[in-house]
């Protein structure tokens, strides 16, 4: 598939555009690292919440999706739509947490919850561990989606691909700070969504798939679209349903949808003007990423199984690609080659937004925990402003190298997702109770973190290679959880815990709910209502979930089960604003 020049003339002006608003903020990002990285604290609610959105939005997120739906129907998309529950759970209980810390990063957290020098070597391990290795996982992942997206609609290598867009992501992010990406972002999540719709309504209006009406009553799809998965097959039930809501949400570190809060969405909530903007960035992430934007992915998806039932027909249909990465994943770009010309060019836009948008936030991310979480707190502790944000720009340099180097050896994008999944197994729990008990201890952390990594390597490439037979990856992950926490609360409750100054000095800083400090620390009245919270959360969850499940039953032609869960978005929502004055925010 050739774009022709007006395909080309879009996606110049978008690249114009990004680069332009990296050299409007160039100078403001190099006045230190709390505008480089934090944006001075200043960003609105609106814009760090869109920005957490297009963070998501990265282009290996529908080919992901993709995935799933050719593999295992729509159901399957609960894998990833159980990280709701601690997604809103983090709107309600920690984002007014993250802003009270004045933390700089999530990592410098650990200096303010633990005492003595495991708290050091924890920050500056878990540094390199999350901003280094996962995040160059991630990243790579990322570019695996963009070798295969160009490999189709560009007929490219994957060398030139990494080459050609890691330069031009790396320079933009090094130059604007976290005030370009977020800046950006809000452009990039505006194109990225055009360019979705715009995907999904050619490929539901190809010929072979003959519209919704002919999409929906298809063959090939019966026994696909169903929201949940059938219950009757409790292994299949168990794998895509019971195991993400009972067990995955609470007990996984995954980012984007750590417990707790963490990552790039704790550098957001980091940098807004308050507790309250915190909540609100934090709240429309949780909106905008769940209930908005999967069903064009969708859509694409399951139309792909009417024009490539199979990967032959994908290998048919592109016989130059690569052999090694034909897999499911491939059918959302495949199916893109079927745009007409002109908005293959803003759809092609779209996905280079997708991608610079989600490397440029994991880049800088990752740069504020090498910079100022290692370096500066363990290398060069007295340098000049200048100096750190010259550290953090080349910091970027060396990540986006090292993930064009990983993404060459990945194969397909649910491939990353589970291996991201297993190595964060059995962690979550630690940061849901870390802020509210006060016998978790950085040894705690310290144990969930090497064996959660030692358990997903066993799995990953020693289980099998030994003879033993393989495992579902759902049971993969229920025994992660458990090796995990039977290791960690071993741990807590073997090792010293945290000095009671420290304790103190946190406690009086956070304000948490006081239940799980009496026995520690002084304590004063509570700011806030637990119950409130509590219902808030719940009732955020029935919004999200209703409207994603109401906007599927109006494209399935069911009205009336559509109807019905817009009524439950209406009556959530006006149970959220009456319970909201009560979870105490400032």
């Amino acid at each position: 598939m050739q774009l022709v020049r007006l395909d080309w003339l879009v996606v110049f002006l978008y690249g114009v555009v990004a680069l332009v608003v990296g050299l409007v903020f160039a100078r403001r990002a190099g006045r230190g690292t709390q505008e480089f990285f934090l944006s001075g604290r200043k960003a609105p609610w609106w814009l760090l919440g869109t920005s957490m959105v297009a963070t998501t939005f990265s282009t290996d997120t529908p080919n992901l999706v993709t995935d799933m739906v050719r593999t295992g129907g729509v159901s399957q998309n609960w894998l990833w739509w159980a990280f709701l529950i601690t997604g809103m759970c983090t709107v309600f209980f920690y984002a007014k947490l993250w802003r009270r810390s004045g933390a700089f990063t999530d990592i410098g957290f650990y200096e303010l919850r633990y005492s003595g020098g495991i708290a050091a070597f924890l920050r500056g391990f878990r540094a390199l561990y999350l901003g280094v290795f996962f995040n160059v996982m991630i990243m790579a992942a990322v570019t695996l989606a963009a070798i295969k997206i160009a490999g189709v609609l560009l007929g490219v290598d994957k060398y030139t691909t990494v080459l050609i867009a890691g330069t031009v992501t790396v320079i933009y992010s090094a130059t604007s700070g976290l005030w370009g990406v977020v800046v950006t972002d809000l452009v990039l999540f505006a194109i990225a969504m055009i360019g979705s719709v715009a995907a999904a309504y050619y490929a539901v209006a190809h010929p072979a798939v003959g519209g919704l009406a002919g999409l929906i009553s298809h063959p090939a799809l019966q026994g696909r679209l169903s929201l949940l998965p059938d219950f009757s097959d409790w292994r299949v039930a168990a794998t895509v349903f019971v195991i993400p809501v009972a067990i995955q949400w609470w007990s996984t570190w995954y980012p984007g949808a750590e417990p707790g809060g963490g990552g790039y969405v704790a550098q957001r909530m980091l940098a807004a003007r308050s507790e309250r903007e915190s909540m609100r960035a934090t709240l429309w992430f949780n909106i905008a990423h769940y209930a908005l934007r999967p069903w064009p992915w969708i859509l694409v998806a399951l139309a792909s199984l009417i024009v490539y039932p199979n990967l032959e027909a994908i290998t048919s249909r592109f016989p130059g690609l690569d052999p090694s990465i034909v897999r499911h994943d491939l059918a959302y770009p495949a199916m893109l080659v079927f745009l007409p010309q002109g908005l293959l060019g803003l759809v092609v836009a779209s996905l280079a937004a997708a991608y610079m948008s989600t490397i440029s936030t994991h880049l800088n991310w990752g740069a504020s925990y090498i910079v100022d979480d290692f370096y500066r707190r363990f290398v060069a502790r007295r340098r000049d402003e200048h100096h750190y944000v010259t550290v953090g720009r080349l910091s970027t340099v060396v990540l986006i190298t090292l993930a064009g180097a990983v993404s060459l050896w990945l194969e397909n994008a649910l491939q990353a997702f589970r291996i991201l999944l297993q190595i964060g197994a059995g962690t979550g729990l630690i940061f849901l109770l870390r802020w509210f008990w006060w016998r978790i201890s950085a040894w705690s952390e310290l144990a969930a973190m090497t064996i959660s990594f030692v358990v997903a390597v066993y799995f990953e490439f020693v289980h099998e290679a030994v003879g033993l037979p393989a495992l579902d990856p759902s049971l993969r992950l229920v025994l992660g959880v458990a090796i995990t926490t039977v290791v960690w609360l071993t741990v807590t409750l073997l090792t010293p815990a945290t000095d009671t100054a420290t304790l103190q000095a946190f406690y009086d800083r956070i304000r948490p709910f006081n239940r799980g400090w009496r026995a520690a620390v002084r304590t004063g009245p509570t700011e806030g209502s637990f119950t409130a919270a509590l219902l808030a959360w719940f009732l955020g969850c029935a919004v999200v979930y209703a409207a994603l499940f109401g906007t599927g039953y109006f494209l399935y032609g069911e009205a009336r089960y559509g109807m019905l869960c817009m009524l439950v978005v209406v009556f959530a929502a006006t149970g959220i604003f009456k319970y909201l004055p009560r979870v105490g925010f400032e």
